[in-house]
């Protein structure tokens, strides 16, 4: 969705992910994005009804040249990531990231930042046309199917330049999707792997981003006058 953004656009799109929020961001250039990556249609009251792959976001132009107000960039930025689009690269040299997953979708968080908006990696069915993988299950044997592991090959991607990495995940052994991700870091990039300091098992559905964010920043701190370390599956638990 966001391959045919390029100079202004790309800049836009990056700022309405920015955090803290921008409030610079000029209406005249997110109405033009939105131009490139759905079908906008002004109504007869001046506001814009966008759309795109069944999401519709409708915006009210603002009355000056920024858009002002930072609860329509949150608007604008839940519209394209509902879309498919994702959240700039987040690991950049240095940073503490939390990975939160399972065999659904993975989400990569930069704990420094409140309000962390997440870079998320779900896996894609070959044979779907690109559909989302919402049933991993074996019906013939009850056994869980492996994903691609492009999964977590993406996910590795997003991780490079990260100086630590906290795991979060539900269940433990070959069932468990962030005893995978371990395995596939251990396999091909061992480097990574290393800079794991702790897996930690949640009830993950039922805690806010907040909550995960909080949590992770709790690990973190324990670990803020120590040396990075081989993985402590304990930590934080």
């Amino acid at each position: 969705m966001t391959s045919q953004l390029t100079g202004s656009h790309r800049r836009t799109y990056d700022a309405i992910f920015r955090h803290p929020a921008a409030h610079n961001v000029q209406w005249r250039n997110v109405r033009s994005m939105l131009g490139v990556m759905a079908e906008i249609v002004e109504e007869p009251n001046g506001n814009l009804k966008v759309t795109h792959d069944g999401h519709t976001l409708l915006l009210h132009p603002p009355r000056h040249k920024d858009v002002a107000e930072v609860d329509d960039l949150v608007q604008i930025r839940h519209f394209l990531e509902q879309c498919g689009a994702p959240a700039p690269l987040l690991a950049a040299a240095g940073t503490h990231l939390l990975v939160v997953i399972d065999h659904r979708q993975a989400r990569v968080y930069q704990t420094e930042l409140h309000g962390s908006v997440p870079q998320r990696i779900v896996p894609y069915d070959p044979n779907g046309f690109g559909r989302h993988l919402h049933n991993v299950q074996d019906d013939a044997n009850g056994q869980r199917k492996p994903e691609l592991k492009s999964y977590y090959e993406a996910v590795a991607q997003t991780l490079r330049k990260a100086e630590r990495i906290l795991v979060f995940g539900s269940g433990t052994g070959a069932s468990s999707a962030m005893e995978q991700l371990l395995i596939e870091l251990k396999r091909h990039h061992h480097d990574l792997a290393e800079r794991i300091v702790g897996m930690v098992v949640l009830d993950e559905p039922h805690l806010t981003e907040d909550q995960l964010l909080a949590r992770a920043r709790e690990v973190y701190a324990k670990l803020h006058s120590q040396p990075a370390t081989p993985l402590d599956r304990d930590l934080g638990a």
